[in-house]
């Protein structure tokens, strides 16, 4: 049987050959329903203009995020930021320019064929600041208090061991460092068949956390200051859209799962003492 890794880094290896090839968006697939048609209810219409025009246009066809953690995150020249699970690099690349010209991006990713499309993303760019490492985000390669902020765009949510993830993250930051990501959480129960389906893990749903679960987990690696803000929220129509072709009767588990799936802003702060 396959683990979360293995089904994660499949899907996002054929992602990212998908938008070399020019196929196209990074999530199309042969689903109807996927973002090719502009349905998809969670990648979509993340970036504004301005930030796809600084950008090769396969590093925005490359983003499988489910929000804009860069919009957000408060960067400022000389900061030193990490990207979690950096994909084709849209977030190290826009973070590098906010931070430079002293400042560093590194993105972290588990998968070859996003780590070189987002080199190739760096190079057409033309940015100098930027490292990308490949690795996992439960072991993350770089020294302890070495981060002034890390960054994640709808990654944190497919590792099968958020609690390790947390601790690392808290690990390589910086005291008072921030942790400021973009995930997708629920609110109160959802159907266990949501939950064992693996195909949904890589879609930003099943390996979901409950929001707050989420501000525990935070709590219990060391975080401080936990805010939790949903910048949007799933809608039955959004839900159908991406249960279909799962395999599940959606007709039964979509007004189930109405309204409990939200794209969320996660901000944390290591403390100054740690």
């Amino acid at each position: 049987m396959s683990t979360v890794k293995e089904v994660v880094r499949e899907k996002y290896g054929q992602a990212a050959l998908r938008v070399v090839s020019g196929e196209g968006n990074a999530c199309c697939g042969s689903s109807p329903s996927s973002c090719c048609s502009g349905a998809d209810p969670i990648t979509s219409d993340l970036y504004d203009q301005l930030q796809k025009d600084e950008l090769p246009e396969t590093a925005v066809l490359a983003s499988l995020g489910c929000g804009n953690p860069t919009a957000l995150a408060g960067l400022k020249p000389g900061d030193v930021v990490l990207d979690l699970g950096s994909g084709g690099g849209i977030d190290v690349l826009l973070s590098a320019r906010r931070v430079a010209p002293r400042g560093k991006a590194y993105g972290l990713d588990m998968t070859d064929e996003m780590l070189a499309l987002a080199r190739e993303n760096q190079r057409k760019a033309g940015v100098t600041n930027v490292e990308f490492l490949k690795g996992e985000i439960e072991n993350i390669p770089l020294p302890d208090a070495s981060v002034d902020v890390i960054i994640s765009n709808c990654v944190i949510n497919l590792s099968a061991d958020k609690d390790r993830v947390l601790r690392e993250a808290w690990r390589v930051l910086k005291p008072g460092g921030r942790l400021a990501v973009s995930d997708v959480v629920t609110r109160g129960q959802v159907p266990e068949e949501i939950r064992k389906n693996m195909l949904l893990w890589t879609g930003c749903v099943a390996g979901a956390l409950e929001e707050n679960e989420y501000r525990a987990k935070l709590g219990a690696a060391g975080f401080e200051q936990v805010g939790m803000e949903a910048t949007r929220v799933y809608g039955l129509e959004d839900a159908l859209s991406f249960l279909r072709d799962k395999g599940l009767d959606v007709e039964k588990i979509g007004p189930l799962v109405e309204g409990k799936f939200l794209s969320a802003f996660v901000r944390a702060t290591k403390p100054a003492t740690a």
